[in-house]
C-alpha cells in the first residue's frame, strides 16, 4: 500500500517520477502527487486526487522542472481520500516530505506542534512528521542531524523521503518498519518503495536494512544504520526486465497471472528435486540439522497466503504426521501462545513485506520457537532477511492485488516441506508425490482450457449479490479461497463453508438466487460431498459444481458441471484453485469492475 520513488539525477525527473508511479499503481492508492527542487531552488509540488494519469494529464499542462525530486501514491489511513491529503507535504517552503506507513503518536505531536505555531492543512499523520523534522532543524542546523532527532519521537512504521530547499542537490531516505530500495545509476541515484518501480532506469539495486537512513546525491550514496555509524550495504543486481510487469496482449494483469502459473510452478520446482528426492539444503544451508528437532509446525499468514496455510495443515498432518496450527499473523501476535518445543515457525508471505506477518516474525524470534522459516516471492525482502530457513517461491512479479501465482507456488513450496518433513516421520511415497508435482505444470495448462467455458458460466453469477462455496478436507481451503476472489474483485458477497456444515447454519440461505460453487474432485470424502449437494438441490438451489473428469455427479436442470482433469487427491488443491481464479476473474470482467485494482485494497499491506 502507498508507494514512493524519488530521484536525483542530472536531468529532469519528472517523466521518471511518474512513469515510477505508474508502476507502483498495483499496490493500490487513492491519490498521488509529487515534488521537485526546481532552477530557481524552490520546490514545486503537484497533487490530484485519484489516479495518476490524472496527475500526468496535469503535469501535461503545467510542466514541473527540476533534477531532485520525490513522488508518492497514497492509500487513505488518516483523512479521506482528497488533494489536500495527498503527498508530498509540506512544512513553509523549505521542505517537503513523503511518507509510507502509520505514525501511532501522531494526536499528541500534531497537538504540540500547533501550540508551537504549525498550521496544518490535512488530516494526515504525515504531515505531523514534516512539521516535527522543521522544528528540529531550528535546533540543529543540520539536516541529517534533524531527521534523526525526528524519527527517534515517532511511534509507528514509516518509511520517508526528503526533500530540503536549501540543499538541492540530495534527497534523505529513512526505512524504519517499511521497505525502500535504492536504484544505482551512472550520475544519477533513485529510490523506491519497490524496485519495479526502477526497473526502467537500473538494474542495480541497495536493500535498505530495518533504521537506516540514506543520502541520496547524483554521484553517491551515504547509509548510516540505526546507530547513526556509516555502512556499506551489498549491492544486488536484478535480472528483471521491465517488460515482466507488463500486461502484453492480456487484458488484465490477473489474466496474464492466472495464466503465468505453469511456468511459475516450473520455476519454483527447477532445481528443488534432485535424483528424485527434495534436498534439504533447498530450504538452507543448516536445514537438516533444524528439520531434525522439528516435532510440529506453526504457520501464520494473512490473507490468500492464511488459506495456503490451512491446506498445508492437510498435507502435514496427514502424509508427515506432524502437528500443525494455523493462524492469522494479526491475532497470533496479539496473544501469547504456548510454544511447544520443537516447533517450527512457518511465515508465509508474497511480498516479504506484510506488517502483521513481519511482525509475528519478530515476536516468534523471541518466543522459543526451534527455528523461522519463510515461504516468499521476493529474495530480498525483510521476511527472508530476517527468517533462519528460506524456501523463495519464484512466481515472478506479480501485478494484480488479487493474488493468484503467488498462492498456487507457495502451495507447491508447502509440499516439498511436508515431503522434507515427512520423511523424518514415515513418509513413504516421496517419488510418487513428487512424481505428481512435475507433472503439474501439465496440468495447469490444460486446466486453463476450462477458460472459455467459465467465461460463459459467469454469465449467471453478474446479477447476482450473494454466493456460496463449498469444499471438504483440503479443498476447505480452496473454497475459502473461491469466495475471497469473488469477493475482492467482483465485490459480491461470497461465503465459503465446510461442506459438512450446511446443516449448522448455511443452508437457510439456499434458494434459486443463491449460487452455490462446490469444488468435487475424486477423493475419500466425494460421497459425502454428494450428499450435501443433494441438499442444496432439495432446498432448491442453483449448483456449480466442478468436478473430476471420472466423477459422477446426477444430471439435474438446477446442476451444472465443469469438468476438471483428473489429478490426485493431494495435488488437486492446486490445480482445483486454477478454475476458482477464473470464475472470478470472469464475473468481474462482465461486472466491469477495476480487477487488477480493487477498491479499498492494496497489494502490500505493510501497515497494520
Amino acid at each position: 500500500m502507498c508507494g514512493i520513488i524519488g530521484a536525483v539525477a542530472q536531468r529532469n525527473v519528472e517523466a521518471i517520477l511518474v512513469a515510477g508511479l505508474k508502476r507502483l499503481e498495483y499496490r493500490g492508492y487513492d491519490s498521488a502527487g509529487l515534488a521537485l527542487i526546481d532552477a530557481q531552488e524552490e520546490i514545486v509540488r503537484a497533487r490530484v486526487e485519484g489516479k495518476v494519469d490524472l496527475l500526468a494529464a496535469q503535469l501535461k499542462q503545467h510542466p514541473l522542472h527540476g533534477h531532485t525530486g520525490i513522488a508518492h501514491t497514497r492509500w487513505a489511513t488518516h483523512g479521506a481520500p482528497s488533494e489536500k491529503n495527498a503527498h508530498p507535504h509540506m512544512s513553509g517552503s523549505d521542505f517537503a516530505l513523503v511518507h509510507n506507513g502509520i505514525i501511532e503518536n501522531y494526536s499528541e505531536l500534531r497537538e504540540e506542534l500547533i501550540k508551537l505555531g504549525y498550521v496544518f492543512n490535512s488530516q494526515t499523520d504525515t504531515e505531523v512528521i514534516v512539521h516535527l523534522l522543521a522544528e528540529q532543524y531550528k535546533g540543529s542546523k543540520d539536516l541529517l542531524t534533524a531527521v534523526k532527532q525526528t524519527i527517534e519521537r515517532l511511534h509507528g512504521a514509516f518509511a520517508l523521503a526528503i526533500l530540503y530547499r536549501p540543499e538541492p542537490q540530495h534527497i534523505i531516505a529513512v526505512r524504519k518498519g517499511s521497505p525502500l530500495v535504492i536504484g544505482l545509476g551512472i550520475e544519477e541515484n533513485f529510490l523506491a518503495s519497490d524496485q519495479l518501480a526502477l526497473l526502467p532506469v537500473t538494474q542495480e539495486f541497495i536493500y535498505l536494512e530495518e533504521g537506516d537512513i540514506a543520502d541520496l546525491h547524483a554521484d553517491k550514496v551515504l547509509i548510516y544504520d540505526a546507530h547513526g555509524k556509516s555502512v556499506e550495504r551489498k549491492i544486488q543486481h536484478s535480472d528483471l526486465q521491465h517488460q515482466s510487469v507488463e500486461r502484453g496482449a492480456y487484458r488484465h494483469f490477473m489474466l496474464k497471472e492466472i495464466f503465468e502459473q505453469p511456468i511459475a510452478i516450473s520455476n519454483t520446482l527447477e532445481g528443488r528435486i534432485i535424483n528424485s528426492q527434495v534436498p534439504d539444503e533447498i530450504f538452507g544451508v543448516h536445514a537438516s540439522k533444524t528439520f531434525e528437532k522439528i516435532k510440529q509446525v506453526q504457520i501464520v499468514a494473512c490473507g490468500t497466503s492464511y488459506h495456503a496455510g490451512l491446506v498445508a495443515r492437510y498435507w502435514l498432518e496427514s502424509m508427515a504426521r506432524i502437528p500443525c496450527r494455523v493462524e492469522v499473523a494479526s491475532e497470533i501476535r496479539y496473544r501469547n501462545p504456548v510454544v511447544q518445543a520443537g516447533t517450527l515457525f512457518v511465515t508465509l508471505s508474497q511480498s516479504g513485506e506484510t506488517a502483521d506477518t513481519l511482525a509475528a516474525l519478530r515476536e516468534a524470534k523471541k518466543t522459543g520457537y526451534a527455528a523461522t522459516l519463510a515461504i516468499c516471492n521476493v529474495p530480498q525482502s525483510s521476511l527472508v532477511r530476517e527468517s533462519d530457513l528460506v524456501l523463495l517461491t519464484r512466481a515472478g512479479p506479480e501485478i494484480g492485488v488479487a493474488s493468484t501465482k503467488a498462492f498456487t507456488t507457495q502451495l507447491v513450496a508447502l509440499l516439498l516441506l511436508t515431503i522434507v518433513l515427512g520423511r523424518r516421520h514415515g513418509l513413504t511415497n516421496e517419488k510418487v508425490l513428487l512424481s505428481e508435482l512435475q507433472q503439474l505444470p501439465r496440468l495447469l495448462e490444460e486446466t486453463l482450457t476450462l477458460a472459455k467455458p467459465i467465461e460463459k458460466l459467469a454469465e449467471q453469477f453478474v446479477l447476482k449479490n450473494n454466493s456460496l462455496f463449498l469444499g471438504r478436507g483440503a479443498q476447505y481451503p480452496i473454497a475459502l479461497e473461491g469466495a475471497l476472489k469473488l469477493k475482492e474483485i467482483s465485490y459480491i458477497h461470497a461465503e465459503a463453508y465446510p461442506a459438512g456444515e450446511l446443516k449448522h447454519g448455511p443452508l437457510a440461505l439456499i434458494d434459486e438466487d443463491m449460487p452455490v460453487i462446490a469444488i468435487a474432485p475424486n477423493d475419500d470424502l466425494l460421497e459425502k460431498l454428494k450428499s450435501n449437494l443433494q441438499e442444496v438441490r432439495a432446498r432448491g438451489g442453483k449448483l456449480f459444481v466442478f468436478a473430476d473428469a471420472i466423477v459422477a455427479i446426477e444430471k439435474h436442470p438446477d446442476i451444472q458441471i465443469i469438468t476438471v482433469p483428473s489429478v490426485s487427491a493431494v495435488i488437486a488443491s492446486i490445480v482445483y484453485t486454477i478454475p476458482m481464479q477464473l470464475l472470478a476473474y470472469y464475473v468481474a470482467y462482465l461486472k466491469g469492475t477495476d480487477i487488477d485494482k480493487p477498491r479499498n485494497l492494496a497489494k502490500s499491506v505493510t501497515v497494520e
